[in-house]
């Protein structure tokens, strides 16, 4: 039996879904965003388990995947990107030497050039340097479709928020694992294969909705001033006034749910500054 499950949240993308899972070389959860397209029938074609979710959750979704899935750690994959040969493998027994680890971030490779991810680069360069007990440079973030979580740790931290949906979803649950004690670690020998898909979204309401959701993490998890100092700087562009706009229309529902992190975790977080 695997001791990982892949797990992928989709919406709309039944051609890129058809292409990946092709690819994948350990048991697929499909998690449905409420489809208005095949989606369903390209992930019951392909072998994988499918969950049909009645609306569109975003990154939340990937939590009903890590619910169903039976094995001790999870593996997230986009519908546009694919696990190497191996990596998973590689990844459990470094999750099973490392019993306080809850993450690890593979190293991604985008494209037919295979190009490095600039994320990946970052991490490879992280600041936080390399604690006892973890098995490569500390972080403190990373790319959902890089990740192999312990599944376990995951659920106990609460897994992506949906009040997130996508977008910068990742740096709240990093924050709530940490301030958990848990290690997270970049790895360069998983990769994970990214060919985005032709038929990409809004990349304008992308930035805006990332711009919401760092504000929002701020306010959960933050110091106040990092809040007005990510605030200040967002109200420089367009998109990013957009995005400070909708966070406030998103903050009565999170006003009594702030809970800033150990300073410990505060203090790692702030060596990374805005990223």
């Amino acid at each position: 039996m695997s001791d990982v499950t892949i797990v992928v949240a989709t919406r709309d993308r039944a051609a890129e879904l058809r292409r990946s899972l092709a690819r994948h070389g350990a048991p697929v959860i499909v998690v449905d965003n409420a489809s208005r397209d095949d989606t369903p029938a390209a992930a019951r074609e392909a072998g994988a388990r499918l969950i049909r979710l009645p609306r569109n959750l975003g990154a939340a979704a990937r939590n009903a995947g890590v619910r169903e899935a039976a094995t001790r750690y999870v593996a997230f994959a986009d519908d546009d990107s694919w696990w190497a040969p191996g990596s998973l493998e590689r990844a459990a027994a470094v999750l099973d030497a490392h019993p306080r680890t809850a993450l690890l971030a593979a190293r991604v490779l985008v494209g037919e050039d295979a190009r490095l991810e600039p994320v990946s680069q970052a991490m490879a360069r992280s600041p936080l340097g390399r604690p006892d007990g973890l098995p490569g440079p500390a972080i403190m973030g990373f790319l959902a479709c890089s990740a192999v979580v312990r599944r376990e740790a995951f659920l106990d931290a609460g897994g992506f928020s949906e009040l997130l949906h996508f977008g910068g979803e990742e740096e709240l649950l990093a924050l709530d694992l940490a301030a958990a004690g848990w290690g997270m670690a970049y790895l360069p020998e998983l990769v994970v294969h990214h060919h985005p898909s032709p038929r990409g979204r809004d990349p304008a309401a992308r930035r805006r909705r990332e711009v919401r959701n760092r504000l929002l993490t701020a306010w959960l998890r933050r110091p106040l001033p990092v809040l007005l100092r990510t605030a200040a700087g967002a109200l420089t562009s367009a998109h990013g006034r957009r995005g400070v706009a909708d966070a406030v229309r998103a903050l009565p529902a999170v006003a009594r749910s702030r809970r800033p992190v150990p300073r410990r975790v505060e203090a790692a977080r702030a060596l990374l500054g805005d990223y």
